[in-house]
């Protein structure tokens, strides 16, 4: 007697940006699940991101999603942490210099933040937060990712975005704005969370 697995579902990657969404896919594939964006269905408000963390935007932002579309839906929130700055920019890194998000804006504010803060006192990192639910928005897991490094006031590098140009990573003697993005997705945050969702999604979707 032979019986068959359900197929494995649609998962949305709530983001609109396409770039961000084709990285994260090809980290996913092997599942045989099929992974769409928000440019697969009408534009609606995007969600509110008034969380204190990064996980309580990556819950609220998933859970928006799967009840607007009735999807299995996968969401990420993602910053900058400086110890100096008690934190900061964290929850608030992509508007840390207001809105219209500008990264120029920002990373001239943090380096101005940071006016006269000697080296060893310049640590931080990158996080990164997934989360995912299901159609009727329960969460099925959240998965994390941290890469640590030093704030520098020099612009480094042409790759990468956001604050990349000014996180120097200590061990390997760049700034993430240096490294080519398959080393980049090897070590950055966003990489090892989406890593570990590969694991949860495999765990999630074994028995179907």
């Amino acid at each position: 007697m032979s019986g068959s697995k359900r197929p494995h579902p649609t998962i949305l990657i709530a983001t609109g940006n396409q770039g961000k969404f084709v990285e994260i896919a090809a980290e996913l594939s092997g599942l045989g699940v099929r992974y769409i964006s928000l440019k697969d269905f009408p534009p609606v408000p995007e969600c509110e991101e008034i969380g204190l963390t990064f996980k309580d935007n990556a819950v609220d932002k998933a859970r928006y999603y799967a009840h607007q579309f009735k999807i299995y839906t996968l969401a990420d929130d993602s910053g900058l942490e400086v110890d100096a700055l008690n934190g900061a920019p964290g929850v608030y890194s992509a508007r840390y210099a207001g809105t219209p998000t500008n990264d120029q804006a920002n990373n001239a504010k943090l380096v101005r933040e940071l006016s006269g803060i000697p080296p060893e006192k310049r640590g931080a990192r990158f996080r990164c937060v997934m989360a995912l639910v299901d159609p009727d928005e329960n969460l099925l897991g959240t998965t994390e990712g941290v890469i640590e490094g030093i704030i520098i006031d020099q612009h480094r590098g042409t790759n990468g975005f956001g604050y990349d140009p000014h996180f120097f990573v200590p061990k390997l003697g760049k700034t993430t704005a240096e490294l080519p993005r398959e080393e980049k997705n090897k070590i950055s945050h966003r990489g090892q969370a989406t890593r570990a969702m590969h694991q949860l999604l495999s765990r999630v979707f074994s028995n179907q």
